[in-house]
């Protein structure tokens, strides 16, 4: 069965969750934890996203954000190559570090964005990894220490999820308590399953439904009701067809390379001929950064035109600056 593309717009709060191939550990040491940390902490810092919360256990990682102009997919490949390069180099190994993809799912902000707060930060209890409230608050494996202020973390957006808790100082008390009463809840299977019963909130709601004899409207892809699901589909239909408008606006790959290589002063043929002449390289890299962002094509694409490796482009279009388009299309 293929897999279902990924959901993402602006402003849309997203679960995101990555584990470790064969459940094999992703995280050893307090190196590898900062790593990961520091680059959560520059997605943020650069404007890519906010971060409500996030978790680091032994073999797998949560974090909730809500992104902005960057796609998911670009700011979550940012961070888990450039992680997984210097992990393997930190412990001297090679290949894959982490299980197929890593797992987004669309939440409903309204309903479950306080729910998934406690839910995230919790796993480091429920893991072993604290033993207590206590001993979680002074962690600084998640993002619950930055909410109570035991931890600085000037880039986790702590004013707006304890905003949801009350003013000012209460706020943080009241943040507390909710946590405190989220132990004995015990695991949450309905906010990371799938299907419906992600959907609708657990079983008992799907029950609930069926036994009225109602339909409605589900997907794997997000946690939310069904006027949810259906409105968050038709926004991201609309979504891919502006994508679409932006192609059809007779830019190909050819004439994005002409207009590249008039701007920079190189030729078509210097772009595609793997030479690493500064200049060139440079051509190639603003060429596959707008290629890539602006128009959508994927990085297999740009390497099948450009004659290189998709390991080459996407390379070039992480580690690229935003060029500026005005001159280019």
């Amino acid at each position: 069965m293929p897999r279902l593309a990924r959901l993402d717009a602006p402003g849309v709060l997203h679960h995101v969750m990555g584990r470790g191939i064969e459940k094999r550990k992703i995280f050893i040491n307090k190196k590898d934890r900062n790593d990961f940390i520091s680059r959560l902490a520059e997605l943020a810092e650069g404007n890519a996203m906010d971060i409500y919360a996030w978790a680091l256990l032994p073999n797998h990682f949560h974090i909730l954000c809500k992104t902005k102009m960057r796609p998911l997919s670009s700011s979550m490949r940012k961070v888990l190559t450039g992680y997984v390069v210097n992990f393997n180099k930190r412990h001297n190994r090679h290949g894959h570090l982490f299980q197929n993809r890593y797992k987004s799912i669309v939440c409903e902000e309204d309903v479950y964005l306080t729910e998934l707060v406690r839910y995230i930060h919790l796993n480091l209890i429920r893991a072993g990894m604290v033993k207590s409230i206590k001993e979680l608050n002074r962690s600084p494996w998640s993002g619950h220490s930055a909410l109570i202020g035991y931890v600085k973390r000037d880039w986790q957006d702590t004013g707006y999820v304890l905003s949801l808790f009350g003013k000012r100082g209460s706020g943080k008390s009241r943040y507390m308590e909710f946590v405190k009463n989220g132990i004995d809840v015990g695991r949450r299977p309905e906010l990371v399953g799938g299907g419906l019963i992600r959907s609708l909130g657990g079983w008992a709601e799907v029950l609930a439904l069926r036994g009225r004899g109602e339909r409605q409207i589900f997907d794997q892809r997000v946690l939310g009701d069904g006027e949810f699901v259906e409105q968050v589909l038709s926004e991201m239909d609309e979504q891919s067809k502006e994508n679409l408008r932006v192609r059809r606006k007779g830019i190909d790959l050819s004439l994005l390379a002409k207009k590249v290589c008039n701007v920079d002063g190189v030729s078509v043929g210097e772009l595609r001929s793997g030479s690493r002449r500064r200049e060139i390289v440079n051509a190639r890299g603003v060429f596959s950064w707008l290629a890539v962002r602006e128009l959508g094509y994927s990085g297999a694409e740009v390497a099948r035109f450009l004659g290189v490796t998709t390991s080459c482009v996407t390379r070039a279009v992480l580690s690229g600056e935003e060029p500026k388009v005005k001159g280019y299309l």
